[in-house]
C-alpha cells in the first residue's frame, strides 16, 4: 500500500526496454564454493584465489575442518559482497525508475529533447533558441506555456450529448475544464502534474474558490507545482512523503501521486479528501463501487429530470498504479449501467484539438471508461468539495502526520 499511496509505480512505464533475463546468459560456477557468475575470467581470477589461499593454509598446516570452515567463511563473504552490490544496483535502477537519480528535471529534460529535435533534422536551431527563450520565461514567471493545452472539450461534449446518445439516460459533466498534454519536458514522468493541471484549470474559473485562488492567475508550469508541494512540506503537511522524496521535488523527474496532489491542494486551502478503492468490489476485478460513488458525487445536489447536466462540481483525480487520470463526467445509460468520462494526459494535444471540430460515437471512446475497463487492483481518487478555513487548513495538517485515505469498502 504505501509504494501506492505514495504515487510510485511498481512496474517501469510502457515501452520500455525489458532486461535481458539471467537465465539467457550463461552461468559459469567455482568448483571450490559453487558461486555462480556469468564472466568466466571472472570466475578465473575467482579460482585462483582459492587456490593461493590453500596454498598458504597448507603451509599452516591447517587440518581439514579448519581448512572447511575457512573456506565456508570465504564464500559467505563472497556472497555478502554480491548481495551488497545487486542491492546497490536495484536501488539505482529504482532511482532512475522513479526520477530521483539526480539527471534533472522539466527544464534539463526540455532542452535535451530539442537538442535531439535539431540534431535529427526535425527542428531548426531559430525554433530551438525561439522555443528555449519562451520555455525560460515561462519557468521565471511560474507559469504553463499553454503549448499542450486544449480548452473548450467539456462543451463540446455537451453539445453532442444534447443532440445524440439515444442510448443515454442522464449524462453529468463536470465545470469546464482545459486538457493538458505531457509534452518533451515531462515524458514518461508528468502524468500526476498533468492531472492536477487539469483539475485546477477548472477550479480557477470557479466562483466557489476565487477567495483561496486570489494570488494565483494562472495554471503552474510543473516546476512551479513542485515548489508549491515542496512549500506545503515545510509547513507540516505529509511529513511520511517529504521524508520519500528527501524533501525535494525541484530539478527531479520524482512520480507524484494522490497524496502529494492532496497535500498541495489542502495547502491552498483547499476542502478535498482521498477515497481508497483498495480492493475491486465486482466481479473479474472491476470497481463498480468507484462508479457508484462518482455518480453519486457529481449528480448529488442536482436536478436529473435533464439529460445532460453540466454542473459546477470540479473534475476528480484518479490514480492507479503506475499512471493517473482525471474524470470530468458520467453518463447513465437506459439500462442502467455507468461510464466514466476520462481525460488522459497521455493523450496527444492533436488528437485532443480534432474533437473541437465534432465528436461522434467513434472519437467519444477517448474519453468513455466502461467498468471492464477500470481493471486495476487499487484505484484511489482525489476530489475536491469546497473551501477550509484558517482554522480546519490547520487541522488538517496536523492530521496528515499520520496520512489515512477513506477505504471503499
Amino acid at each position: 500500500m504505501d509504494g501506492f499511496r505514495r504515487g510510485r509505480p511498481g512496474s517501469p512505464p510502457a515501452g520500455a526496454p525489458s532486461p535481458l533475463p539471467e537465465s539467457s546468459l550463461p552461468l559459469y560456477e567455482c568448483p571450490i564454493c559453487h558461486l555462480s557468475c556469468t564472466n568466466y575470467p571472472v570466475l578465473q581470477e575467482h579460482v585462483e584465489l582459492h587456490l593461493d589461499e590453500c596454498s598458504i593454509l597448507e603451509g599452516r598446516n591447517l587440518n581439514d575442518p579448519e581448512l572447511a570452515q575457512h573456506l565456508q567463511n570465504e564464500e559467505d563473504r563472497q556472497r555478502r559482497t554480491e548481495t551488497g552490490r545487486q542491492e546497490k544496483n536495484d536501488f539505482q535502477k529504482l532511482q532512475r525508475q522513479h526520477g530521483l537519480d539526480g539527471s534533472g528535471g522539466y527544464k534539463q529534460q526540455s532542452l535535451k529533447a530539442m537538442a535531439k529535435e535539431v540534431d535529427f533534422g526535425r527542428m531548426q536551431p531559430s525554433d530551438y533558441h525561439r522555443r528555449k527563450t519562451d520555455m525560460l520565461e515561462s519557468l521565471a514567471l511560474g507559469v504553463d506555456d499553454g503549448k499542450t493545452k486544449t480548452s473548450g472539450i467539456t462543451e463540446t461534449l455537451c453539445q453532442y450529448y444534447q443532440n445524440e446518445c439515444k442510448d443515454i439516460k442522464h449524462v453529468w459533466l463536470s465545470a469546464g475544464v482545459d486538457h493538458f498534454h505531457c509534452s518533451l519536458g515531462d515524458k514518461g514522468w508528468g502524468c500526476g502534474y498533468r492531472n492536477f493541471q487539469i483539475l485546477f484549470s477548472s477550479l480557477l474559473r470557479n466562483n466557489s474558490y476565487k477567495d483561496c485562488l486570489k494570488d494565483i492567475s494562472s495554471v503552474p508550469c510543473i516546476p512551479k507545482i513542485q515548489t508549491q508541494i515542496e512549500d506545503a512540506w515545510k509547513e507540516g503537511f505529509d511529513p511520511q512523503g517529504a521524508s520519500h522524496f528527501s524533501s525535494k521535488l525541484q530539478g527531479t523527474k520524482a512520480w507524484i501521486g494522490a497524496c502529494e496532489i492532496y497535500s498541495l491542494l489542502t495547502f491552498l486551502r483547499l476542502k478535498c479528501q482521498i477515497i481508497d478503492f483498495h480492493q475491486p468490489t465486482g466481479s473479474s476485478g472491476t470497481h463498480p463501487r468507484l462508479f457508484e460513488w462518482v455518480l453519486n458525487y457529481y449528480s448529488s445536489g442536482k436536478d436529473s429530470n435533464g439529460k445532460v447536466m453540466s454542473t459546477s462540481k470540479p473534475p476528480i483525480y484518479l490514480q492507479h498504479q503506475g499512471h493517473s487520470r482525471t474524470i470530468v463526467g458520467i453518463e447513465e445509460r437506459k439500462n442502467k449501467s455507468l461510464c466514466l468520462l476520462i481525460f488522459d494526459p497521455g493523450c496527444p494535444s492533436e488528437e485532443m484539438q480534432k474533437l473541437l471540430k465534432g465528436i461522434d460515437g467513434n472519437n467519444l471512446k477517448l474519453f468513455r471508461r466502461l467498468p471492464g475497463g477500470l481493471k486495476h487492483k487499487q484505484y484511489q481518487i482525489v476530489s475536491v468539495e469546497g473551501v477550509l478555513t484558517e482554522e480546519e487548513k490547520v487541522a488538517r495538517r496536523q492530521a496528515s502526520q499520520f496520512f489515512t485515505a477513506q477505504k471503499i469498502p
